[in-house]
């Protein structure tokens, strides 16, 4: 599993929740929290709240604030927004950044906006990141901007998407665009550059025939780093275009590589049991890797357990439940893995389209669809639907909680499901 951040004590401090893996904590003995099983427009829902413009990123929870971000179609201005989680009522919604003259998002505009990447937050601050167009760090109470980074170079091409990840006194984010490829890490605090670091695999694509290549779009990925502990010893890491790769979260240092033949990584990485598991992207030869995560160096003859090209996901995250790897590819396939072999238990369809990744929580794993449907299965070594529930215009955010409410960012909506009290 993914380490837990000190301050990630309760609700959904960022992307993949608080312990950076998808699972939600339960309080006090762990006994179930009380989640929503069914729901619909009208049954369960305790508010809904109008987002302007558009935004792909997942909710943070903390404090009684919902925060997300969203951005204009065009992408010529970048918003915060701050719900109160218990009645919805929006108290902050105002522009941070502007940009004269954006890059287009060149033939993704139904698969990334201009604010995919996710908030993160912490007691008393959030951060809020829209790529090289913008990082800011706001004060949770007066919703005043406490430092900024506008200097941040990247070309992301078809948008950006890496979600900022929260350790120590750090702030790191991912920039794989189609010139620069790098992870940097900022202070907290000030937002000084604390440490920078530039992908080290070997493009040798400049002489290449064909124009996307020659462009750079086989440079790009578009992850999110996870924290692990590998012998006492933090890494962070980090799936980039035709490489995977381990780095000392304080120094930026790069302890391990894997590589691969794909781009567009999308998928945060998962760890158990001293394997890792990457997805390798979108281009090329899309796999799952399982690596071994006491290597040194160009690890890629050495430590891959297993990989496999079947029913891999290419946009949600995975997720390790009971000692068991369950994933859900973009057309809807849901598999079940053995981690330490690969070896596929089941597969089977829960029908739609899908980019969120799913989460687990009360025994339960929700997959939420661009559809708008989300079904929820029961963890186990056959596929058992425990319940199918319809809601708004698609889910293209993963789910966020907090107690016992989920709250699920719809194309256009926010919304707080709660089982009601009998």
């Amino acid at each position: 599993m993914a380490l837990c951040q000190p301050d990630a004590r309760a609700d959904w401090p960022s992307f993949r929740g608080p312990r950076n893996d998808g699972h939600v904590t339960a309080p006090g003995d762990g006994k179930d929290i009380g989640l929503p099983l069914q729901w619909s427009d009208t049954t369960n829902v305790k508010w809904k709240v109008e987002i302007p413009f558009r935004g792909w990123s997942t909710p943070a929870v903390m404090g009684g604030q919902v925060w997300l971000t969203t951005a204009t179609v065009e992408g010529n201005d970048f918003y915060a927004i701050c719900a109160d989680a218990e009645t919805g009522k929006l108290l902050f919604n105002e522009r941070v950044f502007h940009c004269d003259e954006p890059e287009s998002l060149y033939n993704a505009k139904e698969a990334n906006t201009y604010a995919t990447p996710s908030p993160g937050i912490e007691p008393g601050r959030v951060y809020v990141h829209f790529g090289s167009y913008g990082t800011a760090c706001l004060d949770t109470k007066t919703f005043k901007v406490l430092w900024e980074r506008k200097d941040l170079p990247c070309r992301h091409y078809r948008g950006p998407a890496s979600s900022p990840f929260l350790y120590e006194n750090l702030l790191i984010l991912t920039m794989d665009g189609v010139d620069v490829q790098y992870l940097i890490a900022l202070d907290k605090k000030t937002g000084q550059t604390v440490w920078k670091t530039n992908r080290s695999v070997a493009w040798n694509d400049e002489d290449d025939p064909t124009p996307m290549v020659r462009e750079g779009d086989r440079r790009k990925a578009h992850s999110t780093p996870v924290l692990i502990e590998v012998n006492g010893e933090p890494q962070l890491l980090s799936a980039g275009a035709k490489a995977a790769y381990a780095y000392d979260p304080r120094t930026g240092k790069e302890l391990w590589r894997v590589h691969h033949g794909a781009w567009s990584a999308a998928p945060m990485a998962l760890y158990q049991d001293g394997l890792v598991f990457f997805i390798t992207g979108f281009g090329g030869k899309n796999e799952l890797l399982a690596v071994r995560a006491d290597g040194h160096g160009d690890v890629t003859d050495t430590h891959i357990a297993w990989r496999t090209d079947s029913m891999v996901p290419r946009t949600a995250s995975p997720i390790l439940v009971d000692g068991l790897l369950y994933a859900v590819t973009d057309d809807g396939v849901v598999t079940c893995r053995e981690p330490k072999t690969g070896e596929q238990i089941w597969k089977g369809s829960i029908g739609g389209k899908y980019a969120s990744s799913p989460i687990y929580g009360d025994g339960r794993i929700y997959f939420c669809s661009k559809q708008g449907k989300t079904t929820v299965i029961k963890p186990g070594r056959a596929l058992e639907v425990l319940a199918t529930n319809q809601l708004g215009d698609g889910f293209m955010a993963s789910p966020a909680v907090s107690g016992k409410a989920l709250y699920l960012r719809t194309k256009t909506q926010l919304v707080r499901v709660e089982e009601e009290s009998k």
